[in-house]
This record gives C-alpha cells, sequence and structure tokens, in this order.
C-alpha cells in the first residue's frame, strides 16, 4: 500500500461500542522491518480515538503518555479512551492501548477550542538550508539493499530531510559529536482537510527523529551494532495549526543521557517561522558494554 493511503488506514479506527467508563475503538497495526508497532502509529491512533468522544471545535493541545511494553505488527489494536472530564474551556481523556487485553500505552490527553490569551514563542533558528536544498533520505538510501535501508526509502509516509549529516549507518559521517540536530519533514501527499488528523500526524511523524539528538552526542548510528532503543514515554504540546503535509523544522537537542536513558526535546516550526508544537521524550538506549538490561 502506498505508505500515505496505509498510515491513513491505520488511522481510520472502527468503533466497537462502549464498556463501563470507556469507548473502544480497534485499529490495525502498520508493518514494521524490526516487528514491533511504531510508537508514532499508536501516538496517531490515541489522539484519533480520543478525538471521536469530543465535539470538532475542541481540539487536542497536550498529551503525556507512556509506552509499556513492544506491540506486535502481526496484532491489531484496541483503545480503550475514558471520559476524565469536561469543562468550559477543557476536556480530559485517558487512552488505554491494548494487545491481547494487555496494555502497550498508556496516555491522557487535554483538549480545548481555540481561545484568544497572551501569546509568545520562541524564534525559530536562523541561518539554516531550506528543506528544497536538501537531499532526502530517499536519495541518501537508495541502492543499500539492507531491509531497514529500503524501509527508511519507500515505506515511511513522511519526506525527511537533515540539515546535518542523518545517523543512519555506523559508517556515515554524523559530524561533530554535538547534541542537537534540525531536521525538516512532511507528509509525501496531499492530506485531508481534517484538523484532528493533522495534529495526529504531527504526533505520528515526531517520534521518528526524537530521539537522535542523544545518538548524535555519542558518535552512535541507529545501525551500530548491538545497540538497542526503546522509547519510555512521549510529551507534546500543540501550540498553532500546522499542516503536516507542509514542511516542519523539528529542532532538537539532548539535555542529559544516563543509567542507559536519554532525555531529547524538539521544537517544531513551520516553514514561514511560527511555533506549532513542542516534544519531549525519554528513550532506553544500550550500547555494547553496557551491564543493565531492561
Amino acid at each position: 500500500m502506498d505508505p500515505v493511503a496505509a498510515m491513513l488506514h491505520a488511522l481510520d479506527l472502527a468503533e466497537t461500542g462502549a464498556r463501563t467508563n470507556e469507548d473502544i475503538f480497534t485499529g490495525p497495526s502498520q508493518w514494521m522491518p524490526h516487528g514491533r508497532v511504531f510508537g508514532g502509529q499508536v501516538l496517531a491512533q490515541s489522539i484519533v480515538a480520543a478525538s471521536r468522544t469530543l465535539p470538532d471545535e475542541r481540539l487536542i493541545h497536550s498529551l503525556h503518555g507512556y509506552f509499556l511494553r513492544p506491540g506486535d505488527v502481526g496484532k491489531g489494536v484496541t483503545l480503550g479512551v475514558d471520559r476524565i472530564h469536561d469543562g468550559r474551556s477543557f476536556s480530559t481523556r485517558r487512552v488505554q492501548t491494548f494487545q491481547d487485553g494487555v496494555p502497550i500505552m498508556s496516555l491522557i490527553a487535554s483538549f480545548q477550542p481555540e481561545q484568544d490569551g497572551v501569546d509568545h514563542q520562541l524564534d525559530m533558528p536562523s541561518g539554516l538550508p531550506g528543506p528544497e536544498s536538501l537531499k532526502s533520505v530517499s536519495e541518501l538510501l537508495a541502492g543499500i539493499e539492507h531491509p531497514a535501508a529500503q524501509f527508511w526509502t519507500v515505506a515511511r509516509p513522511f519526506d525527511i530531510r537533515y540539515v546535518d549529516a542523518p545517523v543512519y549507518l555506523p559508517l556515515a559521517d554524523t559530524g561533530e559529536r554535538v547534541a542537537h540536530q534540525a531536521v525538516w519533514l512532511r507528509a509525501k501527499e496531499r492530506l485531508p482537510d481534517d484538523p484532528v488528523l493533522h495534529r495526529a500526524a504531527l504526533a505520528y511523524a515526531s517520534d521518528y527523529t526524537i530521539l537522535e539528538p542523544v545518538l548524535r552526542r555519542h558518535g552512535l548510528a541507529w545501525a551500530t551494532p548491538g545497540m538497542k532503543m526503546a522509547s519510555l514515554d512521549h510529551a507534546m504540546w500543540w501550540h498553532r495549526p500546522a499542516r503536516a503535509d507542509e514542511w516542519l523544522l523539528f529542532v532538537g537537542d539532548s539535555p542529559s543521557a544516563q543509567g542507559g536513558r536519554g532525555l531529547a526535546h524538539a521544537r517544531v516550526y513551520r516553514e514561514d517561522g511560527v511555533l506549532a508544537a513542542s516534544l519531549a521524550q525519554e528513550g532506553m538506549i544500550r550500547v555494547p558494554g553496557d551491564t543493565s538490561g531492561r
């Protein structure tokens, strides 16, 4: 299936009724080369499920969640939405995602209609090259026959372009060991004009590169032999409207790594310099020689 169509298919949840205090939805899992459900998929599905229990004018503005167990791409997911609170300005939902009756992710999200208030933002970094001047990941990895490289090249629904050298292959020049990077991305095809879908798609894409400043700081790559990585939690805030099918700049950094864990932040800017979202994630990162296990 076309990668954008596959993402939209995964987000087209079926409502299967309700049980005590929960609305129940089901959805498919997308294939991944390592056999584990992509965290961005579950984040996006959770947003869609929770949004289905709210009026259209109330859009997600924040979420805080934990990845509890790795999901199996061979199985679909079941999402239970608990309508925790509905106030005059804010609504709160808890979403639990299950496979075989066991939770693989749990998060709480908050929703708000558009309202006026104080307004400021940090400026987008200046002097960075625009996306059109950079090579796509598909171009950079063209000709590499490894299944993971082929997946990164053709099966992802987003066009990803690194301002610095990407940290995919151990032999790639990852440059100076710094704890920051900048990445442009957008959906490869036009998406429907649904603000819920664009916020869900942004959450989907947010799990691609968020931890890479940790790797870059230590000279590691995704394909480092023996390295094990797993997302532990994820937090995200939507500040202003943005389309996931238009160029977005992810400006990321890592303030700390310790104890087999690395913390990363990112700010997401529209191409016109408007700050659209912020996010944070902590991940488990084990490299050969670590004595502790998960």
